[in-house]
């Protein structure tokens, strides 16, 4: 009898080996977004980077169409404005319409929209009716307050009449500087103060109310939490408000050209470089003067924004 015996090999244990970390897929970049975006960046680049561009380079040429042709000439566009009695005038009116506007714009600014910032009825409407005039063109307006500043037939002579303070044939503008001034800045704070209400109306409506009732409790006045309060976290609005009114007032030219025409009582710097552009036909001056509008604008707003924009944090 034969006996099989048979035996078992054990198999060798399994070495456990880590493994290394998965190969990480680079994704590619979406392009979509930017494919989206690209029209609208050409469509800005050449409506507004070009032309600026071609501003900047053509003020220092002498360009003029009755003295051809085209060539360099160096800092003597600028030269020649800064001896120009005409644009110099322009330039104190333009200081003037800056102060006035950004000043008076933004006081009602604060002011209304204060009132409108607690829900009442007929809020909406109010709005609503507040936005007319910011939305109507500035040369439709300036024809209205045409027939205010008539100085026969006119609102506010006859308001002057009934009150025996004139004769009701007062001439309103064109005979004194100041006056002009001021009649025609009020037709254009007329016509910005509402972009004014409503962007520092939508920085109070994010202020909680939770502030103004632990004012109320710690026995804090309306003033004082409108100075402490309201004023502070509103600091954002107003810079931009003011930013607003002074890109306005700087480059204002519907209201003085129709209300008061070529006068220089109350001309514009936007005024004199359409005179020189497009009267005198000298494009070389036009263009320098734009380009040291555009600067001062640049440097004035980014002064207020330094002044008076805090961030704030809720």
């Amino acid at each position: 009898m034969t006996v099989t015996s048979s035996t078992t090999t054990p198999r060798p244990a399994e070495s456990k080996i880590p493994a290394g970390p998965a190969p990480v897929r680079r994704s590619r970049p979406d392009l979509l977004p930017y494919l989206l975006i690209a029209p609208v960046m050409i469509f800005i680049a050449c409506l507004a980077l070009v032309p600026a561009v071609f501003t900047v380079v053509q003020s220092f040429f002498k360009v003029d169409a009755l003295d051809p042709p085209t060539r360099f000439d160096g800092f003597g566009n600028f030269v020649r404005l800064a001896k120009d009695h005409a644009v110099v005038g322009s330039i104190g009116n333009t200081a003037l319409y800056v102060v006035i506007g950004v000043t008076l714009s933004t006081l009602i600014g604060i002011g209304a929209a204060v009132v409108l910032q607690k829900p009442f009825r007929g809020r909406s409407l109010v709005i609503a009716v507040l936005i007319l005039p910011w939305a109507m063109p500035g040369v439709v307006e300036g024809i209205l307050w045409t027939g205010i500043f008539d100085p026969n037939a006119g609102l506010i002579n006859s308001v002057l009449s009934s009150l025996h303070l004139s004769d009701g044939d007062a001439v309103l503008l064109g005979q004194n500087r100041l006056l002009t001034i001021a009649l025609i800045e009020l037709v254009q704070v007329w016509q910005i103060a509402p972009l004014s209400v409503l962007l520092i109306l939508a920085v109070l409506q994010l202020i909680p109310g939770e502030l103004y009732e632990a004012a109320q409790i710690d026995g804090c006045t309306p003033w004082s939490a409108f100075t402490r309060i309201t004023l502070p976290l509103a600091r954002p609005g107003i810079a931009v408000t003011m930013v607003q009114a002074v890109i306005a007032t700087l480059n204002v030219f519907d209201q003085p050209y129709v209300l008061n025409g070529a006068a220089n009582t109350g001309a514009s710097v936007t005024m004199q470089t359409y005179f020189i552009s497009f009267q005198d036909l000298d494009f070389g001056q036009g263009y320098a003067l734009s380009l040291l509008i555009t600067i001062v604008t640049l440097l004035i707003s980014l002064v207020v924004v330094r002044l008076v924009y805090r961030r704030v944090e809720l």
